[in-house]
């Protein structure tokens, strides 16, 4: 189990219930497969971590930073997160809250094009996933 680790469960929905106003204007075009077809999760969780936004059919996660993402301690943490994330066979695009608040047009276009232009990891074990992460135990704790 990647996906939505039950310990996690209310962290996420806490996340959910206390979103961003950048993260409520994009969540509102992306729900109900209303982006190109492509149905997204908000609040998703991949192993430990909790992404802002993910596409299962695409393996793509969407992170919306605001400026506690800005400082050296955050960047670090940040970067080993997506590195881990992007070994599970999963793309990472990140946009800040300013560019989503701001430039809305401009965010959902950059995002179509990444999509468009970006390979889509495929796996071949276990009906497309990747395989399972050295650093999860054998139930998907860590």
């Amino acid at each position: 189990m990647l996906f939505n680790l039950r310990q996690y469960k209310r962290f996420r929905q806490k996340l959910r219930n206390t979103a961003t106003p950048a993260e409520r204007v994009l969540w509102y075009h992306l729900k109900q497969r209303q982006f190109h077809g492509y149905k997204f999760r908000r609040q998703q969780g991949i192993g430990r971590y909790v992404v802002d936004f993910y596409c299962p059919r695409l393996r793509l996660a969407i992170e919306v930073d605001g400026s506690t993402h800005f400082n050296r301690d955050a960047q670090c943490a940040d970067r080993e997160r997506q590195q881990w994330i992007e070994r599970q066979g999963i793309r990472v695009v990140r946009f800040r809250n300013d560019e989503v608040l701001r430039d809305l047009e401009g965010v959902l276009e950059r995002l179509w094009c990444y999509i468009r232009t970006t390979p889509t990891p495929s796996f071949s074990r276990r009906g497309g996933l990747p395989p399972p992460s050295p650093s999860l135990g054998r139930r998907g704790t860590s």
